[in-house]
Order: structure tokens, then C-alpha cells, then sequence
């Protein structure tokens, strides 16, 4: 639990006035009490254009934190705040709009549904950031990036996108495929020296270390760039075999027994023993898996470092063959089987929240299709009429739930501008962080086993750092348009997704202004560590960490990586919007660090156990960091609720 964040650790991290008068209040409770507010509620308020520290933003978690740390307390007030709901939703991010969107299906179009949420704006992770930069609109993403693999999403998954009007067939239109290719860029890499035996001037060269390349590039070209990497040569040895594809594990072995014990190999130990880098190359490969994992290899098993696609085809092929060659056979079944990752919608994952708001809220945007939301400008004001079936309540954070008297329903108590307000529901849904759970709702934190199941996870804390550039001629100098920077503050800067669609165009030439990405992951590396431990610790440092301090580092890596190309920073940058989540990633498990746990003993299982009128939705009850789980959390709460065989109206 959180309870190990002191409050000075707390306060040196969150620098906020307390309100004068809270008599015998601690820090924190006195913080909450003040319901600190970091923007308003009028029609004209527009969360996605503004910049600065956003995700979770000041006034977003002053009330938990003082409810979990600090113990502060609300009474429940004796009047409600408005009329009783058919369904009241904790959590206006992807599962909690899912919920009632869900909800509504079955229940028909007159059930009366409310959505709290606790930031100034909904969607959760899946966070737009927009930016106007001499007059061109730049539109990206501040947390869930794109559709993974959405052949794979379960019925009634595919049902709502479809319902959505989300069709993942156009993306092949949309993504331009041949972007980078065309004016010449690649994916690199920087050796911070710091880190890195100095060899003259730090450079960036062309990256081998990981899949994600944004452009094509020879075998002869690998080859010579690792012959300039500041690595021993032992591991430059290392990398050319395996870019070379002269690599073998137990190639005699069928696929079951050599994932068992790839399973059972640490990553670190892969990299030493069967690809035979020295200490500093595993250095350089370790943060790869950083921005898709929330943590380096030093966790990960060696199944999971190919399983994921971390050595790209090369260490596919050796997982299930035990091979690094990549035959034309394999490659061609390969890509039969995989589905490319194009499913990206320029605000990334956002706009399926929108599409989902837009739906619930008749009126709030114009539109009916994918194409037409893209450029769509929400009236935030409309989110929450009362005219409206469903509504959106925004800054406003739950602190309690609990069934009346007799369980005929659920009440509901949430901080809204400093003051205490109750609502009731005949059924709630908690659609928020899993370690919330025990302190806002009595009937679960009496329960042991389930408080202990909820607790089990910690989430993963990232970043997510646009930067709006007024040019990017000194990327196209470099000929590299991605970066990877192991051992560094920002894992990876990258130019964003090419993707073009709803009159929204992408970048076309250099002179024009353009986003880049940065993600920095604070989850704490330490030999032996705990993951759950490296993510707790890592979320006191994001904490910690101020909009100055990413200002700075975002500057220092812009100079390094392309001020020898012409960037300046002091010129070029036009804003900056930091989505700062200290709770990111929901915990996946990890084949070195959990048990094989029994039949329904999981604690994501145990934890999102039904209790009446309240169920649990959310990616943390899933296990799972996808878009898709927070969807199917959402259909399967519903359920619960309204029953499996209740008739779909809608």
C-alpha cells in the first residue's frame, strides 16, 4: 500500500498552500479539505488544450491521498445532491464509459446513469493534448496510445467499437506506412556517456537494440553501426551474430519444453549466456522494454523479452524455433498471424473515450462517425446538464460507497470544490484505481482476503511528454525521427504516429511544426527488487519530480540528441504538455516474481468479487494494460449487475 509515502515525501513533491483555519488537520487531510482545483468548470473550459503537468494533474488527487495517507474524513451529507440513478459509475476513464455505455444496452435508453471522475477532463489514461502552432493544430496522445491486435478482442468488445462506428480496416488508408522511408528517417540510439564508455562526442546511431525501427535499413548497415557503439567488443560481437540471425537455443527442444525454461531464465541471464553480450550491453538493451512494459529487463523473463517481440522477428523465431534465422516460411506465417500496429488514432486511445462520451451525451460534440470526432471540439458544459440520461461529473473524487439499509441501494459520497455532496444509485460500478477500492467503500475494506487481493498490484508509474515543435528540419538532417536512450530520463523521443484521417493531416514536410513524443518510466531499478516494489518507489519519485525538472531534462535531450542537427531549443520548442501517471499501467504478472496461482485465486479474481449492488471494473480487475480489458471489465460489471440473460434494448 501507499501508506509507506510519508507526508514529507508527500509535501516536498507537492508544494500547495494549506487552507488557513483547518484546526488539527494533518498536511494532507487539510489539503484535501481545500479540494485544490487546478482549473474551472466553466462552459468555456477546454482540458485538452491546455499544457503544463496534466494526467494527473494538481487538483485531481489532493482528496484520495488525503483519504488514503492522511486520513481524512467526510461526513455524509444528510440530502443527496440530485435524484436517484439507475447506475452510478466511479471512474470516467475507458472501463468506467464502457460501463455505461453497457449499461445503458441493456437497461434501455431511459436508464438514468451518472459518471464521476475525479480529473477535469474524461478518459482516464486514454488523455488528448491539443496545441496550436502558427496556426496549424498539432493533436496527440497523453496516455492509452493505440488498438492492439483488435482481431483479437472479445464479442462484446468488438460489438461496442462497431457500435462506435471504430472500423480498424480503414487504418490502412489512414497510417502512412512509407512516411518515414521517404524522407529518410530511422530509429537510433544514444549512449548517454555518463553511462557509456566516451568515445569523443556522444552521437546518435543506428539502433539494433530493439524491433521498433520507423524505417528499413540493410544488414551491412546494422553491422556498422555497432562497430561504432562505446560497447566492449565482446558485445559487439554479440550483437552482430544476432543480427545476423546466429543465434540457437535448444533448437532440438519442442516449443513447450524450451518456453519452460525460457520462463524460468531471467532476461539478464539470456543476454549473458545464450546471446554472450558483456555487462554493458546488456546495459544498453536492458530499458528497452520500458515504454511497453513499465519496466526494464532486469525483471522480465527471457519467454517474455521474445514472447512480446522485444528482439523483433529474430527473437520470435528463436522462441518457437529455437533459431534466430528468420526464414521466409516463418516470416510470411508470422505476419499471417500478427496484425500490423496502425490502429492509432492521432489523440491515440482518447478517441474512443470521446466516441463513448459522444454517445452517452447526445449534443456534447457534433458528428457520427471515427473520421468526423478526430477534429470534434467537445462542449464540456453539456457533460453534465441535467437534461441529460446520462452525465459526466467531472472534478469530483468518491470518497465512500455503501448499500442503504436493506440493500436496495448504493449511496455515494464524492468532494466536489472542497464541499462533501451525496448521490445514490440502485447499482455502482467502481471503475477506478484497485488500491482505492478498500478506502472508499467499508464493505470491501472489512474484507481481509479481498483487501489483500487488491493491494497485490501496484501500477506501473509513467510519463507521457508531448512536444510541440515549430519545424522539425534538424530531425530530417539527422535521418533519425526515434530515439532510445538506455540509462537516460526519457526512454524514448519520438516522432508521433503518421497518421492522417477526419481532415486532420500529419506533418508533410520538415518546415512544418510537428509533435515528438517522450516517455520516461520512474519504476525503480534495483538488483533483486521486487517489480511491485520498483513501481511503488518509482511513483514517490514522479511525485517528486516537477514540471521544471521534465522542462529541463526534455531540453537537455532535444540539445543532445539533435542540436548537432540545428535544434534550438530556446527557437524550436513551441509548449510542452507532461501527462505525469503516477498509477499508469495496470500490473500484468510476470513469470519470476508470481506464483501459478490456483483456479480463481488470482488476486485480480479474488479482488473483483461482486457485492450486491457494487461491482468492480477496471484494468487492475483484468490484469491486464490494454484497452481491451478495461472494455471487458466494463461488460462483465454490467452483467453482474443486470444479469447475463437481461434483454439488450438498445
Amino acid at each position: 500500500m501507499d501508506n509507506q509515502i510519508t507526508r514529507r515525501d508527500f509535501l516536498n513533491g507537492i508544494a500547495l498552500p494549506v487552507a488557513g483555519g483547518a484546526l488539527s488537520l494533518s498536511p494532507l487531510t487539510a489539503m484535501a479539505k481545500q479540494g485544490i482545483l487546478a482549473s474551472d468548470s466553466s462552459d468555456s473550459h477546454y482540458p485538452p488544450a491546455l499544457t503544463g503537468m496534466r494526467g494527473s494533474h494538481p487538483g485531481s488527487f489532493e482528496v484520495a491521498h488525503g483519504l488514503a495517507l492522511g486520513g481524512a474524513k467526510w461526513a455524509k451529507p444528510q440530502r443527496r445532491t440530485d435524484d436517484e440513478y439507475d447506475l452510478v459509475v466511479v471512474g470516467g476513464g475507458l472501463s468506467g464509459l464502457a460501463a455505461a455505455w453497457y449499461f445503458r444496452e441493456r437497461a434501455g435508453g431511459g436508464a438514468k446513469i451518472l459518471v464521476l471522475d475525479n480529473h477535469d477532463d474524461f478518459g482516464g489514461h486514454a488523455k488528448r493534448n491539443e496545441f496550436d502552432v502558427d496556426g496549424h493544430t498539432l493533436i496527440g496522445y497523453g496516455g492509452s496510445q493505440s488498438i492492439d491486435s483488435p482481431a483479437d478482442y472479445s464479442r462484446p468488445a468488438k460489438r461496442l467499437l462497431r457500435a462506435l462506428a471504430v472500423d480498424a480496416e480503414r487504418f490502412y488508408g489512414y497510417f502512412d506506412e512509407g512516411f518515414f522511408a521517404r524522407f529518410g528517417l530511422n530509429s537510433g540510439v544514444y549512449f548517454p556517456p555518463s553511462a557509456f564508455a566516451p568515445t569523443g562526442t556522444a552521437k546518435v546511431l543506428l539502433d539494433v537494440l530493439n524491433p521498433f525501427q520507423v524505417g528499413a535499413t540493410t544488414l551491412a548497415e546494422q553491422e556498422q553501426a555497432i562497430r561504432r557503439y562505446p560497447l566492449s567488443e565482446q558485445s559487439k560481437i554479440a550483437l552482430v551474430e544476432l543480427v545476423r540471425g546466429d543465434l540457437s537455443f535448444m533448437p532440438e527442444a519442442s516449443v513447450r519444453v524450451r518456453s519452460a525454461a525460457l520462463r524460468e531464465m531471467p532476461a539478464e541471464a539470456f543476454f549473458k549466456n545464450v546471446v554472450g553480450l558483456a555487462d554493458d550491453g546488456v546495459t544498453a538493451f536492458a530499458d528497452a522494454p520500458r515504454l511497453l512494459m513499465g519496466y526494464s529487463a532486469d525483471v522480465m523473463s527471457a519467454w517474455e523479452l521474445l514472447e512480446y517481440g522485444l528482439l523483433g522477428e529474430r527473437g520470435v523465431a528463436l522462441l518457437y524455433t529455437g533459431s534466430a534465422k528468420v526464414s521466409k516460411a516463418f516470416a510470411r506465417e508470422l505476419a499471417e498471424e500478427s496484425e500490423p500496429y496502425i490502429f492509432h488514432f492521432p489523440d491515440g486511445n482518447a478517441t474512443i473515450a470521446r466516441l463513448l462520451a459522444r454517445s452517452l451525451v447526445p449534443g456534447a460534440a457534433p458528428g457520427r462517425s471515427m473520421e468526423d470526432i478526430v477534429q470534434a471540439r467537445f462542449d464540456y458544459g453539456k457533460l453534465d446538464a441535467a437534461a441529460n440520461q446520462t452525465r459526466i461529473r467531472l472534478n469530483s473524487t468518491v470518497v465512500n460507497v455503501e448499500h442503504v439499509p436493506g440493500n436496495a441501494a448504493v449511496d455515494l459520497t464524492y468532494v466536489r470544490q472542497g464541499a462533501a455532496e451525496r448521490v445514490r444509485g440502485k447499482h455502482a460500478i467502481l471503475a477506478c484505481y484497485n488500491k482505492m477500492i478498500p478506502h472508499i467503500c467499508p464493505e470491501v475494506g472489512q474484507d481481509q482476503a479481498a483487501v489483500k487481493a487488491l493491494n497485490y498490484a501496484e501500477k506501473t508509474p509513467i510519463t507521457y511528454v508531448n512536444i510541440a515543435l515549430r519545424n522539425w528540419r534538424a530531425l530530417a538532417r539527422s535521418g533519425f525521427a526515434r530515439v532510445y536512450a538506455p540509462e537516460s530520463f526519457l526512454t524514448v523521443l519520438s516522432m508521433d504516429f503518421p497518421v492522417s484521417m477526419g481532415g486532420y493531416g500529419f506533418t508533410a514536410a520538415p518546415e512544418q511544426p510537428a509533435l515528438l513524443q517522450g516517455f520516461h518510466v520512474s519504476s525503480l531499478k534495483a538488483p533483486g527488487m521486487n517489480p511491485r516494489e520498483q513501481a511503488h518507489l518509482g511513483r514517490r519519485l514522479l511525485l517528486n519530480t516537477s514540471f521544471a525538472d521534465f522542462e529541463r531534462e526534455i531540453r537537455e535531450h532535444l540539445d543532445a540528441f539533435w542540436g548537432g542537427a540545428g535544434l534550438d531549443v530556446n527557437r524550436d520548442i513551441a509548449a510542452i504538455t507532461v501527462n505525469r501517471w503516477p498509477h499508469g499501467y495496470a500490473y500484468e504478472y510476470l513469470d519470476l516474481w508470481d506464483p501459478d496461482w490456483d483456479r480463481g485465486a488470482a488476486p485480480h479474481l479474488v479482488g473483483r468479487r461482486q457485492r450486491g449492488r457494487i461491482s468492480i471494473a477496471n484494468s487492475d480487475s483484468e490484469a491486464l494494460a490494454y484497452v481491451n480489458g478495461a472494455i471487458d471489465a466494463a461488460h462483465r460489471a454490467v452483467r453482474e449487475q443486470l444479469g447475463a440473460g437481461a434483454t439488450v434494448k438498445a
